[in-house]
């Protein structure tokens, strides 16, 4: 059932009887902004998490209006020094390139990469409305929405992250940018799992350095399926394991899905543990994730978003994936609530986390 759907106050008048399939709060996980201080505030407590490695650091930041953007990142240190270092350098090569991405948009919406104060103030001119009208014009809650797909609701709160440069690139597809996308349950308050069977998504053009400024010079960087066409869009779609062993011997594919597992149990523990307020397990829910990682060329597995009701189309022709993912969710979170009885296993559900919340009804 759809988030918007979902009566949260009748369930929680009737938690003996009532499962859902939602969290009522967990912006702390799916809004980008958030996600990077949930990591943040994890590692003051716990500075040898695995989030260290498998987290880029986030500058976070809020613009109202393109012309304040120089206020809007006085307490963005690292960013700052950066760009500085950039602006000195003739050689595109030679820079340090930042992603930028809104902090709540989704399908690789208003994502950028830049590497000085130029290019970044030129990206957010391009945002602003011609005129006061036009950005109040449809002013309800979905906003409005830009040439590139973006809405101007989503301009308000960013993160910058250094590029993760160079990505793993596999000759067999073509050295096309690719990241994983993981399927992942919670269960009540709460129990982890991830989904064996992970996808592979690929760019729609060779990889190339350093980018190319626009929309445009995006294609060999953005591997979001749902922004290429349907020819291209039938060829980026992967098994991870199917791969080629030329390129990627199972050996080492192995030792990915072991990042993988231990950073989607670390985050969502600190989740749980550090942003209470803004994520809040129900031991009457679950909820399903799609967690995407890219793998860089050193094989480190790095975390880049987590979203909620994930969008199963990117599977393409992979259905398969998605049936046995279901199946497991119905074991794992449905079965035991209807019958009280724990269903048979499903090959791949793999419970990489239990975090006992102390929350029971």
């Amino acid at each position: 059932m759809p988030y918007e759907s979902l009566d949260f106050d009748y369930i929680s008048s009737h938690p003996a009887t009532s499962l859902v399939n939602s969290y009522m709060i967990r912006k702390a996980l799916i809004r980008k902004h958030y996600l990077a201080k949930t990591v943040e505030n994890y590692l003051v407590k716990n500075p040898d998490s695995v989030l260290k490695d498998h987290v880029k650091r986030s500058e976070a930041f809020e613009v109202d209006f393109a012309e304040f953007l120089d206020d809007a990142l006085v307490e963005a240190w690292d960013l700052n020094e950066s760009m500085e270092r950039n602006a000195e350098k003739e050689e595109e090569e030679e820079r340090e390139w930042w992603i930028l991405k809104p902090g709540m948009s989704d399908r690789g919406q208003g994502i950028r990469l830049f590497s000085t104060m130029e290019e970044l103030q030129g990206i957010f001119d391009g945002w602003e409305p011609e005129s006061d009208d036009e950005g109040e014009e449809g002013g309800g809650e979905g906003g409005e929405e830009e040439g590139d797909g973006i809405m101007t609701s989503h301009l308000r709160h960013f993160i910058a992250q250094p590029y993760i440069h160079p990505p793993l690139l596999l000759p067999s597809m073509g050295n096309r940018k690719f990241h994983l996308r993981v399927y992942a349950l919670t269960v009540g308050a709460m129990r982890v799992y991830v989904y064996r069977d992970v996808l592979a998504l690929f760019a729609s053009k060779e990889y190339s350095f350093p980018p190319e400024m626009g929309v445009e010079g995006l294609e060999g960087h953005l591997t979001n399926t749902c922004l290429q066409g349907e020819p291209e869009y039938n060829d980026s779609v992967r098994r991870f394991w199917d791969l080629s062993v030329d390129d990627l011997p199972d050996g080492q594919k192995e030792r990915i899905w072991e990042q993988v597992r231990s950073v989607t149990g670390e985050v969502f523990e600190a989740a749980a543990r550090e942003m209470m307020v803004h994520f809040q397990p129900l031991e009457q829910g679950f909820e399903v994730w799609g967690v995407d990682f890219l793998v860089d060329g050193k094989e480190n597995v790095w975390l880049l978003e987590v979203n909620s009701f994930p969008d199963f189309k990117q599977t393409g022709r992979l259905t398969g994936v998605v049936e046995g993912f279901w199946r497991g969710v119905v074991d794992r979170a449905v079965r035991p609530f209807v019958t009280g009885e724990e269903g048979e296993e499903v090959k791949g559900m793999e419970l990489v986390r239990e975090v006992d919340l102390g929350r029971r009804f």
